[in-house]
Protein backbone atom coordinates (compact mmCIF):
# COMPACT_ATOMS: atom_id res chain seq x y z
CA UNK A 1 0.00 0.00 0.00
CA UNK A 2 3.10 2.70 0.53
CA UNK A 3 3.82 2.29 -3.33
CA UNK A 4 0.16 4.06 -4.05
CA UNK A 5 0.65 6.57 -1.05
CA UNK A 6 4.37 8.07 -2.01
CA UNK A 7 3.04 10.58 -4.53
CA UNK A 8 0.81 12.21 -2.34
CA UNK A 9 2.65 15.93 -3.08
CA UNK A 10 2.93 15.59 -6.82
CA UNK A 11 -0.84 15.07 -6.58
CA UNK A 12 -1.26 18.20 -4.04
CA UNK A 13 0.58 20.10 -5.97
CA UNK A 14 -1.06 19.37 -9.08
CA UNK A 15 -4.53 20.27 -7.74
CA UNK A 16 -2.86 23.60 -6.20
CA UNK A 17 -1.25 24.94 -9.29
CA UNK A 18 -2.98 23.07 -12.50
CA UNK A 19 0.35 22.58 -14.53
CA UNK A 20 3.79 21.22 -13.24
CA UNK A 21 7.26 21.29 -15.35
CA UNK A 22 8.67 18.10 -14.75
CA UNK A 23 12.42 16.38 -15.03
CA UNK A 24 12.62 12.85 -15.50
CA UNK A 25 15.52 10.26 -14.81
CA UNK A 26 16.54 9.19 -18.83
CA UNK A 27 16.52 5.65 -18.11
CA UNK A 28 12.25 6.08 -17.52
CA UNK A 29 9.92 4.44 -15.36
CA UNK A 30 9.17 6.74 -13.02
CA UNK A 31 6.57 9.31 -14.45
CA UNK A 32 4.71 5.60 -15.52
CA UNK A 33 4.72 5.24 -11.81
CA UNK A 34 3.72 8.97 -11.11
CA UNK A 35 1.12 8.84 -13.92
CA UNK A 36 -0.35 5.56 -12.24
CA UNK A 37 -0.50 7.11 -8.55
CA UNK A 38 -2.40 10.37 -10.05
CA UNK A 39 -4.65 8.04 -11.77
CA UNK A 40 -5.57 6.26 -8.45
CA UNK A 41 -6.73 9.43 -7.26
CA UNK A 42 -9.30 9.96 -9.19
CA UNK A 43 -7.88 11.41 -12.37
CA UNK A 44 -8.26 10.47 -16.13
CA UNK A 45 -4.98 10.64 -17.49
CA UNK A 46 -4.11 11.25 -21.45
CA UNK A 47 -0.37 10.93 -23.17
CA UNK A 48 0.55 13.02 -25.85
CA UNK A 49 3.93 14.36 -27.02
CA UNK A 50 4.89 17.92 -28.24
CA UNK A 51 5.91 16.67 -31.26
CA UNK A 52 3.74 17.54 -34.22
CA UNK A 53 1.45 19.46 -32.27
CA UNK A 54 1.04 22.85 -34.03
CA UNK A 55 -1.10 24.94 -32.61
CA UNK A 56 -1.71 24.58 -28.98
CA UNK A 57 -4.83 26.13 -28.89
CA UNK A 58 -6.20 25.02 -32.11
CA UNK A 59 -5.46 21.33 -31.25
CA UNK A 60 -6.65 20.99 -27.93
CA UNK A 61 -9.27 23.33 -27.22
CA UNK A 62 -10.85 24.00 -30.84
CA UNK A 63 -11.85 22.25 -33.80
CA UNK A 64 -9.15 22.68 -36.32
CA UNK A 65 -8.38 20.69 -39.85
CA UNK A 66 -5.39 18.39 -41.39
CA UNK A 67 -3.99 17.16 -43.95
CA UNK A 68 -2.85 13.65 -43.84
CA UNK A 69 0.09 13.57 -46.49
CA UNK A 70 -1.60 13.15 -49.56
CA UNK A 71 1.46 10.29 -50.89
CA UNK A 72 0.60 11.29 -54.56
CA UNK A 73 -3.01 11.59 -54.59
CA UNK A 74 -4.70 14.67 -56.31
CA UNK A 75 -7.89 16.17 -54.91
CA UNK A 76 -10.59 16.18 -57.40
CA UNK A 77 -10.93 19.75 -58.13
CA UNK A 78 -9.93 22.80 -59.44
CA UNK A 79 -8.19 23.43 -56.33
CA UNK A 80 -4.53 23.05 -55.27
CA UNK A 81 -3.70 19.16 -55.26
CA UNK A 82 -2.71 18.78 -51.48
CA UNK A 83 -5.23 16.49 -50.68
CA UNK A 84 -8.82 16.90 -48.56
CA UNK A 85 -8.75 18.74 -44.71
CA UNK A 86 -10.37 16.55 -42.64
CA UNK A 87 -11.67 18.55 -39.09
CA UNK A 88 -11.36 16.52 -36.22
CA UNK A 89 -12.71 17.73 -32.59
CA UNK A 90 -10.50 19.59 -29.70
CA UNK A 91 -8.41 16.81 -27.99
CA UNK A 92 -8.88 18.23 -24.49
CA UNK A 93 -12.83 19.66 -24.38
CA UNK A 94 -13.81 16.43 -26.37
CA UNK A 95 -12.39 14.20 -23.71
CA UNK A 96 -13.27 16.54 -20.83
CA UNK A 97 -16.71 16.55 -21.76
CA UNK A 98 -16.67 12.41 -21.85
CA UNK A 99 -15.33 12.10 -18.37
CA UNK A 100 -17.02 9.75 -16.50
CA UNK A 101 -19.26 11.40 -13.43
CA UNK A 102 -16.97 10.26 -10.37
CA UNK A 103 -13.68 11.54 -12.31
CA UNK A 104 -11.85 14.31 -10.01
CA UNK A 105 -10.57 15.93 -14.47
CA UNK A 106 -8.37 15.22 -16.68
CA UNK A 107 -4.28 14.75 -16.73
CA UNK A 108 -2.60 15.64 -19.73
CA UNK A 109 0.65 13.93 -19.86
CA UNK A 110 2.88 16.27 -22.45
CA UNK A 111 6.07 14.01 -23.56
CA UNK A 112 9.15 15.74 -24.79
CA UNK A 113 8.00 19.47 -23.82
CA UNK A 114 11.39 20.51 -23.83
CA UNK A 115 10.82 21.65 -27.68
CA UNK A 116 7.89 23.68 -26.84
CA UNK A 117 8.42 27.71 -27.10
CA UNK A 118 7.79 29.71 -23.80
CA UNK A 119 4.65 30.96 -25.53
CA UNK A 120 3.66 27.83 -25.92
CA UNK A 121 4.17 26.85 -22.24
CA UNK A 122 3.19 29.65 -20.85
CA UNK A 123 -0.25 28.77 -23.04
CA UNK A 124 -0.23 25.39 -20.89
CA UNK A 125 0.09 26.91 -17.78
CA UNK A 126 -2.71 29.19 -18.36
CA UNK A 127 -4.95 26.56 -19.41
CA UNK A 128 -6.06 25.07 -15.92
CA UNK A 129 -7.49 28.21 -14.98
CA UNK A 130 -9.22 28.38 -18.02
CA UNK A 131 -10.71 24.48 -17.89
CA UNK A 132 -10.58 23.89 -14.22
CA UNK A 133 -10.65 20.15 -14.94
CA UNK A 134 -7.81 19.59 -16.32
CA UNK A 135 -4.24 19.24 -14.95
CA UNK A 136 -1.09 19.35 -17.36
CA UNK A 137 2.47 17.77 -17.01
CA UNK A 138 5.18 18.41 -19.00
CA UNK A 139 8.13 16.47 -19.18
CA UNK A 140 10.79 19.34 -19.85
CA UNK A 141 14.13 17.90 -19.56
CA UNK A 142 16.26 15.09 -17.83
CA UNK A 143 17.63 14.81 -14.65
CA UNK A 144 19.05 12.17 -11.70
CA UNK A 145 15.77 11.94 -9.71
CA UNK A 146 12.24 12.56 -10.48
CA UNK A 147 11.47 16.06 -9.84
CA UNK A 148 8.67 19.00 -10.74
CA UNK A 149 8.20 22.58 -10.33
CA UNK A 150 5.51 25.25 -11.32
CA UNK A 151 5.21 25.60 -14.58
CA UNK A 152 5.42 29.12 -14.67
CA UNK A 153 8.39 28.67 -12.70
CA UNK A 154 10.09 26.51 -15.10
CA UNK A 155 9.24 29.48 -17.70
CA UNK A 156 10.99 32.04 -15.64
CA UNK A 157 14.20 29.61 -15.60
CA UNK A 158 14.39 28.71 -19.02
Amino acid sequence: MALLTAGKQLIRDLEALGALGVYVPLEGGFEGRYRRRIRTAGYVSLSITARGLGDLAAYLTDVHGVRPPHLGKKSTGTGAAVGYTYFIPPLVTYQIEQLPAKSKGLLLWIIEGSILSNQELEYLAALPAIEPKLKIVVELGGDRAFRWTPLVQALVSA
